[in-house]
């Protein structure tokens, strides 16, 4: 963005797992004094012991989360793979950054990323998703749901604003 322009600074980072999502929107928050939003955090509804797996939050209630963070902040940067969500987010936002790496690429930060305590109880527990998180990544490509390829690559082609599609770590 052109320095002295008025427009917030509002971006919308998407990508596969592992791809650099919240790594690029912590760099982009402290760099620019955005709020951050992972998606990650109000996808999911809480485990519980009634539903000890993890299950999609209604949708309505995902929206109605990430309304409230945009009402409450002027700039921000919005980030996650669920292209559901961040349909919800487009006419706001003033660019998207899409991390479109390399299968390989992602898969290599997985087995590199460091301990998401906002996602897991200890770095152990992490470590144990590690195989089937590796497995999901892998599957980007072939899979034609809200997380896929497929989904971003529409979100991305759709968006007429200032986009970037990224194919390298970034940090």
């Amino acid at each position: 963005m052109p320095q002295g322009s008025s427009k917030a600074k509002r971006v919308v980072i998407f990508g596969n797992s592992a791809a650099g999502k919240s790594s690029l929107a912590k760099k982009l928050a402290a760099q620019h004094q955005l709020a951050h939003l992972d998606l990650d955090t109000l996808a999911w509804s809480p485990v519980t012991k009634q539903t000890p797996t993890p299950q999609r939050q209604d949708i309505a209630i995902s929206v109605g989360a990430i309304d409230s963070f945009i009402t409450q902040h002027n700039a921000w940067v919005i980030e996650g793979c669920y292209s559901d969500l961040l349909s919800h987010t487009l006419e706001k936002c003033s660019e998207v950054l899409f991390l479109n790496l390399s299968i390989e690429l992602c898969i290599a930060n997985a087995k590199k990323r460091p301990w998401e305590p906002h996602k897991y109880k200890s770095k152990a527990e992490q470590d144990n998703n590690l195989a089937m998180l590796l497995d999901w990544i892998a599957q980007y490509e072939q899979r034609i749901d809200t997380f896929s390829k497929l989904a971003h690559k529409k979100l991305y082609d759709e968006f007429s604003g200032e986009k970037t599609q990224l194919t390298k770590n970034q940090l």
